[in-house]
């Protein structure tokens, strides 16, 4: 089901993508538009994970680079019955996550220094746990592909204001008022595929990512404290490239860009209170035992990679 509907988004985004080449080049620019969209398919289905894990300079880290937070991953992984995923850290001061990868062998966690400093172990375990429960849910390649497609689309449309609207006896009379609408119409309709893509998805993975970590509530403090800071703080990558604000655990941007009026996430607070609802009928709080993670989780900061400043797990 999951590869049907990944299948069916390609499809419709194509079609968008070959409406703004038609509206740029009429016949010839639809078609053009066609054979480059077909590449940029093959290109996104193989390389999209590391494209965007590219955009947000994270860079890799290991057992031995980053124990904790690998041994973590690792405990949490197997809670889920998931393969180990690529654990990633992205030099980044807003505390956020996301997943990526075409599949649950091919798939990758990401957390900024931001999330590690700003948040107690049990809050990056439930993060953590709903970053593996999109995986576990083939959530990462249609959400993946569709950043980066949605991306493309959004830089041809622009690309627009450049051509022009084409000849108008070629392309139907659509000219320049075609192309100025496409301008503002495809960016739109690839963020309005992100939502339907999102919303649903995230309630989901909350509700497996807390029974994977065995603690709703501490999810919902990590949502809490994620959601205010991330107004607080500006995710710079993230505004350059707000067609990948989907794939985090809450919403980084900034909401000063006129594409920032539709939210691609639930509102935190209907997260929290569904997963509230979740401790509820599990029984509350309770310990999170089968994690495995040496010693205490402090927040004193070290020196990493590229200069990077991160806590103990580095």
């Amino acid at each position: 089901m999951g590869y049907f509907r990944t299948a069916l988004l390609l499809a419709g985004l194509t079609g968008l993508f070959m409406g703004v080449g038609y509206l740029i080049g009429g016949q010839g620019g639809a078609l053009i538009a066609l054979l480059f969209a077909g590449g940029m398919n093959l290109f996104a289905y193989w390389n999209s994970d590391r494209m965007v894990l590219s955009m947000y300079g994270a860079h890799e880290v290991d057992a031995a680079s980053a124990p904790d937070l690998h041994r973590m991953v690792a405990g949490l992984a197997g809670n889920a019955g998931l393969p180990m995923p690529r654990v990633y850290i992205m030099d980044n001061p807003q505390p956020n996550a996301f997943a990526t990868g075409r599949n649950p062998q091919n798939a990758a966690v990401a957390v900024t220094t931001g999330l590690l400093r700003s948040l107690d172990r049990d809050e990056v375990a439930g993060v953590i746990a709903h970053e593996l429960a999109h995986i576990g849910n083939r959530d990462t390649l249609i959400m993946t592909i569709t950043a980066t497609i949605a991306g493309a689309i959004s830089m041809l449309a622009n690309f627009a204001l450049f051509f022009g609207g084409g000849n108008g006896r070629d392309n139907g009379g659509v000219g320049i008022i075609g192309t100025l609408a496409m301008v503002i119409l495809a960016p739109l309709a690839a963020m309005l595929v992100q939502m339907a893509i999102s919303r649903t998805r995230e309630y989901a993975a909350d509700d497996l990512g807390a029974r994977i970590s065995g603690q709703p509530l501490a999810l919902a403090s990590a949502l809490a404290k994620i959601a205010q800071l991330a107004h607080a703080v500006p995710n710079d990558d993230a505004e350059r490239n707000p067609a990948t604000a989907h794939l985090f655990i809450v919403n980084p941007l900034s909401g000063a860009r006129m594409n920032n009026l539709f939210s691609t996430h639930p509102a935190p607070e209907n997260r929290i209170a569904a997963l509230e609802r979740l401790a509820a009928a599990m029984g509350g709080h309770s310990p999170l035992t089968d994690v495995p993670v040496a010693g205490p989780w402090s927040h004193g900061a070290t020196r990493g990679p590229r200069g990077a400043t991160r806590g103990p797990w580095g």
